[in-house]
């Protein structure tokens, strides 16, 4: 029987299948990206730029415009309200998930007091 130890220091291997059928998959993508091979099902999704900055304020307006309070606003964001109140007074700048939530108030507003 192994102890804790010998579990923690075992190596995980992967099975020569696996990594015959990896290693074929790697080979088919490299093939097709370089033209030697066609008929592959690819999708490209374009990534969206990052969420621009808002400054202070510019979230005091965007917290009027939607005739919320401090205390509300935090609620919609799933923020706190020291939150909401740093970002107001510029101590502290929204991370970019915040900016992002921060962009959808501004363009749809409506999605943030819908509760499903």
């Amino acid at each position: 029987m192994k102890t804790i130890t010998q579990k923690k220091n075992a190596k995980k291997t992967m099975s020569d299948e696996a990594f015959a059928e990896l290693e074929l998959s790697l080979k088919q993508a490299l093939a097709y990206e370089n033209g030697q091979q066609e008929g592959f099902r690819v999708t490209k999704k374009a990534i969206p730029l990052a969420p621009k900055q808002r400054s202070k304020t510019a979230i005091v307006d965007l917290r009027s415009r939607l005739q919320c309070s401090q205390s509300i606003f935090a609620q919609l964001l799933n923020v706190s309200v020291k939150t909401v109140q740093a970002w107001e007074q510029g101590a502290r700048e929204p991370s970019d998930a915040a900016l992002k939530l921060l962009a959808i108030a501004e363009k749809h507003p409506e999605v943030l007091f819908d509760s499903q």
